[in-house]
């Protein structure tokens, strides 16, 4: 099997892990609009901001550190259990620390004490897998790794369902019940799902001789602090718009903006399972001979299947609102889509790039760039929502990412020159910008043009790859 036909595989496989997932949490999308008001929709969104930042702040970029040394370490088994033991050690002192002063921080947070404490719960659950998770992946096992994944998901959603539409449909019993608090319920059913996953992971701390190699951890420290402030960056970059907009506007618009924020989630499904299963790919094969070459085919085509991507969501637009987000009160903030869509494709692009800081060990300057776009990011909310309304939350983080990509791609060409094909990349992510684009705000009611457009554009794409996709299938 080529080079290239196994990190599709592999991608295809992580792909399931995180599309199927997805596409169950998909369906809790209108469950969760048609049960909460925009009000509790933003006090869900809310939680989950700060499990995002909490969860970066914990896990301190060990995982990506393990790959790193895991790939090139004759100790492989020392590089894992020292990330087990420390992020296990962590997490404890950490979580201890925290719950006992839990009304404080909750309070200083602006969340309710309870709301703090499942928050607290979900994320210690949360990073004491990181590990395991991540020697599932370094050592090539996506099935299980994917199993699992899928198991989580079905707890989560299974509860999701009970608690927000069984109980109150079939007025089933259930202690302490409250109709009137229901998004407690989507904190209590992650609890459930995270523990469950701990408890099939659980083996790997048992399984492994316990060795606490200090070089090796702080050599592992010192290449995955950069990534965690990089980490952070990306987490204000990611949710900024939806932590502040409560405070320029209001918890309503935040709902809103929120909801339909999740008809993005195609492309992040997309961008997750391409770094699910590229950023192992691009450790394993660094030292192959054409490494190069096929980091720049693998960024070409992501940039085709995103293009293409993008333009099939924002075609079919109106039946994607039907299906996610069916409440018309969160429709208010629809024209977000298209922004935000090419944004998380941009997001894509700086992933495939950001390989040149995380091969060389210079991964400060994934730092610097990720800080660079999260100031842009801060700045533009805060100057431009006041004047131009939750619109101006999209844009600033189309700018921030797009940004991003601009900075590595330059800086990369010196540390790590990749001979990408930027001709082919711009304009393939240029022409389907500006199709979509076109689309949106001018036939966006008219799927006979719309849809004509989508088949030109993969005409147009096929003309100028033939002769290439003929070589790969060939292989």
């Amino acid at each position: 099997m080529s080079t290239l036909k196994s990190f599709f595989k592999d991608t295809i496989i992580y792909g399931l892990a995180t599309v199927l997932p997805r596409l169950m949490n998909f369906v809790l999308v209108p469950l969760h609009t048609d049960t909460l008001d925009t009000v509790s929709y933003s006090d869900n969104t809310y939680f989950y901001v700060y499990a995002a930042f909490f969860n970066v702040l914990l896990t301190y970029g060990m995982e990506t550190a393990f790959f790193r040394f895991f790939s090139k370490s004759k100790e492989q088994s020392n590089v894992f259990s020292t990330a087990l033991i420390s992020l296990t050690i962590s997490t404890v002192l950490i979580f201890a620390f925290v719950f006992a002063f839990n009304e404080p921080i909750a309070q200083s947070l602006g969340l309710r004490l309870d709301y703090f404490n499942y928050l607290v719960g979900v994320i210690a659950l949360d990073t004491l897998v990181v590990a395991p998770f991540a020697y599932l992946r370094a050592t090539g096992r996506p099935i299980k790794f994917t199993a699992i994944k899928l198991s989580n998901i079905a707890i989560y959603v299974a509860l999701n369902f009970f608690f927000l539409w069984a109980v109150p449909k079939f007025g089933i019993t259930v202690s302490g019940y409250d109709k009137a608090d229901l998004v407690k319920y989507i904190f209590i059913a992650n609890i459930a799902a995270s523990a469950f996953t701990l408890i099939l992971l659980s083996p790997y701390f048992f399984k492994t001789k316990l060795v606490f190699d200090k070089s090796i951890f702080k050599q592992m420290l010192g290449y995955s602090w950069p990534i965690m402030v990089a980490g952070l960056a990306y987490v204000v970059n990611e949710n900024f718009d939806k932590w502040i907009l409560p405070q320029l506007l209001d918890k309503d618009i935040n709902g809103a903006y929120a909801g339909c924020y999740k008809i993005a989630v195609f492309m992040t499904i997309f961008i997750q399972a391409f770094r699910l299963g590229a950023e192992p790919f691009f450790f394993n094969h660094a030292k192959e001979k054409n490494a190069k070459k096929t980091y720049a085919t693998i960024m070409k085509y992501f940039v085709i299947f995103g293009s293409l991507m993008l333009l099939f969501i924002v075609t079919y637009l109106d039946i994607f609102k039907e299906l996610i987000v069916r409440d018309e009160s969160y429709w208010i903030a629809l024209d977000i889509i298209p922004i935000v869509l090419l944004a998380n494709l941009c997001l894509g692009i700086y992933f495939n790039l950001a390989i040149w800081y995380k091969l060389t060990d210079k991964t400060r300057y994934g730092m610097y760039i990720s800080i660079v776009g999260a100031v842009i990011t801060i700045a533009c909310n805060m100057l431009l929502i006041p004047k131009f309304g939750f619109i101006a939350a999209a844009w600033a983080t189309l700018l921030a990412y797009l940004s991003m990509v601009i900075i590595s791609f330059v800086l990369g060409q010196k540390h790590y020159k990749v001979p990408y094909d930027v001709f082919r990349v711009l304009l393939y992510l240029i022409v389907g910008a500006g199709l979509s684009f076109l689309v949106y705000y001018n036939f966006n009611t008219n799927y006979y043009i719309s849809t004509a457009i989508l088949f030109v554009f993969f005409a147009f794409i096929l003309v100028l790859e033939k002769n290439e996709i003929k070589q790969l299938l060939k292989r």
